[in-house]
């Protein structure tokens, strides 16, 4: 049932499959994001090391301004994820179903501020532009520490740099060719053609979130974003719904 996969997918009680499913659903986001992010500021806000050597960059030829900029970025990001972390464990200590939909929530608020206020505040380029950098930079921390949280590190969502060097890994293995002569004492090499179509798929995932959040701002514009917000919405619901029914049949919230 839908209710039933729902539930599973956002839910406390976590397994390989609802991992996976959330990260290709997370991924879908994270590409239409840090696309759409680039549309209206000209800059990707999902990976870190580009704002790393930014900074650094900027910092060796004498622009500060632009050093301090990325490293506003690099906070954001980093609160983003520690955010996303004290909502998660603040959960955790209260046995919430929705532990981990409180930060799905959040990053839904956020980028629905960001789709609704967007077109107006772009008419105040200077303040709009480092806004925007911050915030969504500060979005993809809190939803790379979701998944990182939930996946026990085994999944990102929000860069691809890991996963394309796991995918080229894996296909190296799936065309090793395992000799007969090799020497004795040593296993046979094999790829992991589950863990292949995992990570092939969270790849065609960001892709595809990449090239519809590109499309949807340019034709609609920041309004685009509140198409993302809904998804995580749905994703977040079926747990939140359930902690609502629990608090609800608690003997102390009919007494007040």
């Amino acid at each position: 049932m839908p209710v039933t996969y729902f539930r599973n997918l956002a839910g406390k009680d976590r397994n390989h499959s609802s991992n996976r499913h959330l990260g290709f659903s997370l991924a879908f986001v994270a590409g239409a994001a840090n696309a759409g992010g680039f549309l209206a500021v000209k800059q990707y806000t999902s990976h870190m090391s580009g704002i790393v050597s930014a900074i650094a960059d900027e910092a060796a030829l004498g622009n500060l301004a632009l050093a301090f900029a990325g490293i506003a970025s690099l906070s954001s990001f980093v609160l983003g994820a520690a955010c996303s972390a004290v909502l998660i464990n603040w959960g955790r200590r209260r046995q919430l179903n929705g532990r981990y939909a409180l930060p799905l929530l959040l990053e839904a608020v956020l980028l629905l501020c960001f789709g609704l206020l967007g077109g107006h505040l772009a008419l105040w380029q200077a303040f709009f532009v480092p806004f925007t950098v911050v915030l969504l930079c500060f979005i993809m921390g809190l939803q790379n520490a979701i998944i990182t949280k939930l996946s026990n590190a085994e999944i990102r969502t929000t860069h691809m740099t890991g996963i394309v060097t796991d995918i080229g890994i894996e296909l190296g293995k799936l065309f090793y060719w395992n000799s007969s002569s090799a020497r004795s004492g040593e296993s046979d090499v094999y790829a992991d053609r589950q863990k292949l179509r995992v990570l092939g798929t969270m790849l065609t995932m960001f892709l595809s979130g990449a090239f519809a959040g590109a499309l949807g701002f340019k034709h609609v514009g920041y309004a685009a974003t509140i198409l993302l917000a809904g998804i995580l919405v749905v994703l977040a619901a079926v747990p939140m719904v359930d902690d609502l029914r629990e608090w609800a049949r608690r003997p102390d919230s009919t007494a007040r």
